[in-house]
């Protein structure tokens, strides 16, 4: 009898092993000890495969089992976190983004131009959201603001307020630790011996200030440097600037004389201190002693309860209650003001903290630099917007290559890996994709940073986001952690996806989309363009709003207006207003001027106010509050606002001594206020400024004097000159160049010794809207960014569906449908994407540019055409994306598609 072809080792064996061994591995282990039965079978016989049979069994029973050998162990036992592991995953992850080159510059692409504009915008937020931070106590910091109401009616919103009020808050409420008081002191010239030095921005301040605030002294002593009249301390720039020292050299400045503007008294360095940080609300560069105003002006400036030029500053002890401490002001303004009987009006006080003081500050007579913190927030959410866009298009590119890549997700499976490890290989490429799209946007910021800098005039840069900037070093921290995690997590959708693929299924060729699936991605890039399109309507409203301010009738002309800073250094006397006229009509005789006149206020500046104006004979027990413009006869003319009612000034109505001045001009806005029923009406008739009566004898039109934020004022202009003022001068600027030397000739030889400076009036009004501007020019640029980014996206996605019904397509070419019917049907799912994201978005749009048009008093109406530019506009994109894919397989021989089947 011959033996077997399929032998079969002993049965009691066998039995006991099926008994003995774990479950879990007795399959494996069963057919392995049957194929060594085989084999020795083969070669030695029944007996010796019985024997071998019989001792692998006893081997593999407990307590008996073989330990694994140190080798078997390391290649069996491999963790997907190995450090060989790691290493594979990356190789094979740099093979496979090779390989596929258009995908991974698309992905690249994306990622770094997401990544630039986010790491740009941060910048430009930390910079802003950080201002102030560098002060000490700048969490116990208020500053006082003062609500000003007539008969019921706010008045003023600002932040000036009276002499008295820190010091007199600083003794009734034990809360308040100290506090210090500020004027502005404007521009000024500091001269030392025939040299000048303009200084743009400086402040009258107490002695608590230097102690108060966190600025620095180089030298001098922060407790006495403002004690004294006639004390001034300069900031580094200017010591070197003025001096040419060192820093070595700066304490042989203390005690040295400067002489300011036209005063002959000399000032005395007391102090240097380091340069006002950029991030700091409160800019100069030379603080002069509070008690110099006192020698100046006069008591008035510390025991006033009525004048009002003063802003306040109150440190909190560290127990303190702001809010607690804010509801005793009530009392306080009842038991200081008595009502609206000390100052004409009712005051309410209220404490503004100093963060809030450059980003949440809408008060009038600001000090501070100040900007739009709705802005900045805007500016944030553009930022995270853009990024989630950037790494939602890589996740929607990754699965567009899902049946590419499925085979190779079998064939591993098959091959014996695991779902980890798979997941690990795929979230390597991820992570190697997006940190080489990291460093390649750092070096694109860096390359971009003066250009950026440039547009938002401000001094950015990638410190701000290192430790420098808002929050510091946590902000880099958050930062790490948020792209760690938007990495981590961009890279584990598409790992978890195309790892949880059946190998069986995928080998068979019956594998299928998961449906599920399908819903995230289509749920992705509803919120690309949801996101996207709110930008775009957003962009939309922000510059039809700049241009209605740029084409707005402002109710005067400043077109071609020269204008010039007027003499500070001329001392005013009896033959001042003479000079003036004769300097202009000089300057008219230049062919190239066509008028001039001489001004103490400009348009874009705030006016000052004047309170408790009555109508003479009026029975109101209190009055109104208006504006006032000192102007020559000339002004109206040259400005072209129209005269309304009565006449012009004449030469007779000005005089040297101003209390002498009577007659007026008004705005039609001071007419309706003083209670006139018509421009003609008011002329003629009588009021009280200042306790002195005042005639009106014309009324001219109501115009913008501020920027469209601002409501028109109720002005009273007066025919007052000063050598201090400004010169305007309606121009043609065919030969520009040479009519500024001619005028600047003229001015030198009427006032020398003075410095010639010069602006043209609608650069200087447009001033007004920069914040604007650049808010509008960073919206617009990165919403162009996001729009691309979130089409790569749809290109990603249209990419995956096309090619999941490409035997489809083949199908419907065999049948005879055309390439229209194609295109249209691939390209309706994913417009009834767009649709929906249009109509998500609208209302949130809708109420975002709400909110930012409540910031101007004058606005555009959000008109419902700008939704359905933005919609078609959405929707045309999304056509030209999805369109370019759709024709590409609506084009291909059907033979390529369906030879498979």
């Amino acid at each position: 009898m011959k033996p077997s072809n399929h032998p079969h080792p002993p049965r009691w064996a066998h039995r006991l092993l099926t008994r003995l061994h774990p479950a879990e591995t007795l399959e494996e282990v069963e057919g392995d000890l049957d194929e060594l039965y085989a084999y020795w079978y083969r070669r030695a016989g029944q007996k010796t495969a019985t024997w071998q049979y019989v001792r692998n069994v006893l081997s593999v029973l407990p307590p008996f089992v073989r330990r694994r050998s140190h080798e078997e162990e390391y290649y069996q036992q491999l963790s997907p976190l190995h450090p060989i592991m790691i290493r594979n995953y990356l190789k094979i992850a740099f093979r496979n983004l090779w390989k596929n080159k258009v995908f991974s510059g698309v992905n690249l692409s994306g990622l770094v131009v997401g990544i630039t504009a986010c790491l740009m915008i941060l910048q430009y937020v930390s910079f802003e959201l950080s201002f102030d931070q560098f002060q000490t106590d700048i969490d116990r910091i208020y500053r006082v603001t003062n609500d000003r109401f007539q008969k019921g009616k706010l008045i003023q919103h600002g932040t000036i307020t009276y002499p008295t009020i820190g010091k007199t808050m600083a003794k009734d409420y034990p809360e308040i630790e100290g506090y210090t008081t500020i004027v502005g002191a404007g521009r000024m010239k500091l001269r030392r011996d025939k040299s000048l030095f303009p200084e743009e921005s400086s402040f009258y301040v107490d002695e608590h200030f230097l102690s108060f605030f966190t600025f620095p002294l180089v030298v001098g002593d922060p407790k006495t440097a403002m004690k004294a009249p006639n004390s001034l301390v300069l900031t580094e720039s200017n010591a070197q600037r003025i001096f040419g020292v060192q820093p070595k050299d700066y304490a042989s400045l203390l005690g040295q004389s400067l002489y300011i503007d036209l005063d002959t008294e000399p000032y005395r360095i007391t102090g240097i201190m380091k340069d006002v940080p950029a991030a700091s609300h409160l800019q100069f560069g030379v603080l002069v002693s509070y008690e110099t105003l006192v020698r100046t002006w006069g008591n008035w400036v510390k025991d006033s309860w009525e004048g009002s030029d003063m802003w306040h500053y109150l440190k909190l002890k560290p127990e303190a209650d702001a809010v607690a401490l804010e509801q005793k002001f009530p009392a306080f303004s009842e038991r200081y003001f008595n009502g609206d009987k000390v100052s004409g009006s009712v005051e309410k006080f209220y404490l503004q903290p100093l963060r809030k003081a450059h980003l949440f500050s809408d008060y009038e007579y600001e000090i501070g630099v100040v900007n739009s913190g709705k802005a900045v927030w805007t500016m944030l959410i553009i930022a995270v917007f853009i990024l989630l866009i950037a790494w939602i298009n890589y996740i929607n590119l990754a699965t567009a290559r899902s049946m590419e890549r499925a085979k190779e997700v079998g064939v591993r499976k098959v091959a014996g890996a695991t779902s980890g490890q798979l997941i690990g290989q795929f979230l390597s490429e991820s992570v190697l994709l997006n940190l080489f799209a990291l460093i390649l946007a750092l070096f694109l910021t860096v390359m971009l940073q003066p250009v950026l800098n440039q547009i938002v005039d401000k001094p950015l840069s990638l410190a701000l986001l290192t430790g420098q900037g808002y929050g510091g070093s946590l902000m880099a921290l958050m930062l790490v952690g948020t792209f760690a995690l938007g990495i981590f997590l961009s890279g584990f959708y598409p790992a978890f996806a195309l790892s949880a693929f059946q190998a069986i299924q995928v080998l068979k060729g019956s594998f299928k989309r998961s449906a599920k699936g399908v819903w995230v991605r289509k749920s992705l890039v509803v919120f690309q363009y949801t996101a996207s399109v709110v930008l775009i309507i957003g962009t939309f409203i922000v510059f039809r709003q700049l241009e209605f301010m740029r084409k707005e009738n402002l109710g005067f002309n400043m077109e071609q207006m020269l204008v010039i800073s007027g003499p500070d250094l001329t001392r005013w006397d009896s033959t001042a207003i003479d000079r003036i006229n004769s300097f202009k009509a000089e300057v008219k005789k230049r062919a190239a001027v066509k008028s001039a006149t001489a001004s103490v206020n400009l348009f874009g500046n705030r006016l000052p106010r004047t309170f408790n104006v009555k109508r003479v004979g009026s029975n109101e027990a209190k009055g109104v509050t208006v504006s006032r413009m000192a102007v020559d006869l000339d002004f109206f003319d040259t400005y072209r606002i129209k005269l309304l009612a009565g006449r012009n000034f004449l030469t007779t109505d000005s005089n040297p001594d101003g209390r002498k001045v009577v007659n007026t001009v008004v705005n039609l806005s001071t007419v309706r206020l003083l209670g006139f029923p018509t421009a003609t009406s008011a002329v003629g008739q009588k009021f009280t400024l200042f306790g002195q009566e005042k005639e009106i004898v014309g009324v001219v039109s109501d115009f913008h004097q501020q920027s469209l934020r601002h409501p028109i004022e109720p002005i009273v202009f007066q025919p007052f000159y000063t050598n201090g003022g400004f010169y305007s001068f309606k121009i043609e600027t065919s030969n520009l160049e040479k009519t500024i030397d001619q005028i600047r000739e003229d001015y030198e030889a009427f006032f020398p010794g003075n410095n010639f400076s010069y602006f043209f009036m609608d650069e200087r009004f447009d001033q007004q809207y920069r914040d604007d501007q650049v808010f509008g020019k960073i919206t617009t640029f990165f919403s162009f960014l996001a729009v691309l980014i979130a089409s790569l996206g749809l290109f990603g996605l249209s990419s995956y569906t096309i090619a999941q019904r490409a035997k489809e397509i083949g199908v419907r070419k065999v049948l005879g449908a055309s390439v229209g019917s194609i295109v249209a049907l691939l390209s309706k799912d994913f417009l009834k994407l767009v649709l929906v994201a249009i109509v998500v978005a609208s209302p949130i749009a809708w109420y975002a540019v709400s909110q930012w048009l409540d910031d101007f008093a004058y606005k555009i109406d959000i008109s419902w055409w700008i939704f359905a530019v933005a919609g078609v506009l959405a929707v045309s994109i999304a056509l030209v994306t999805v369109s370019f894919q759709s024709i590409k397989a609506a084009l291909m021989n059907p033979v390529k598609t369906l030879r498979s089947e």
